[in-house]
Formats: structure tokens, C-alpha cells, sequence
């Protein structure tokens, strides 16, 4: 098994993380998820960024507004709710402290 198969379950995980970061950030269109996503590991599709955004979204962590746009139909931008900002706060400092397991047990 290759070392991108075994670390395909942990990428599938941080990927929520790393929407709600973006998403924290500024209302964001999916074009623009896939465009931050796609110069990293991370990079994926529509078909994979679409379902988790509606996950996000029934679990009330992001909503989206519509949009017009000059250069087509209205477009879906999504924004971190309260709940949203909670759970990412929670996921950071659960990130720090892997981090820390990580470095500490590799010493």
C-alpha cells in the first residue's frame, strides 16, 4: 500500500478542517475553496467539496447567501456560523495538541 493510500483517511478528516478555516476567513464561492485547495495536498473536486459542504451545512456549522454574478447565473457563498467558529476553534486546539503528540513521540 502506498504512503498516499494509508494517508488517505487522515486527509478526508483534515479536509473538513481546512473548509471551515477557509471558510472562516471570508465568504468564499466553491470556486474559490478549489482554488486554495488546489495548490496543496488537498486539492479535490467539486463532487467531493459539494457533499461536505451540505454535511456542514445540515450540521449548522456553515450557511451560504446568494449571490448575483456578471458572469452567469447567482453563485452560493458560504460563511462560517457561530456553531461553525466553535467547532473550528475546537478543531484547532485539537490540532495543536496532535501536533504536539506527534513531535513529542518522535523525539
Amino acid at each position: 500500500m502506498s504512503t498516499d493510500q494509508k494517508f488517505a483517511p487522515i486527509r478526508k478528516g483534515l479536509l473538513e478542517f481546512l473548509v471551515l478555516r477557509i471558510v472562516s476567513a471570508r465568504t468564499v464561492y466553491v470556486a474559490d475553496l478549489l482554488k486554495r485547495l488546489a495548490a496543496t495536498e488537498f486539492a479535490t473536486q467539486e463532487g467531493t467539496l459539494y457533499p461536505l459542504l451540505s454535511r456542514l451545512r445540515r450540521e449548522g456549522l456553515v450557511d451560504y447567501a446568494w449571490q448575483e454574478s456578471d458572469s452567469g447565473p447567482p453563485r452560493k457563498y458560504y460563511r462560517l456560523t457561530d456553531a461553525g467558529r466553535t467547532q473550528l476553534a475546537e478543531l484547532d486546539a485539537y490540532w495543536i495538541r496532535i501536533n504536539a503528540t506527534v513531535s513529542e513521540l518522535g523525539s
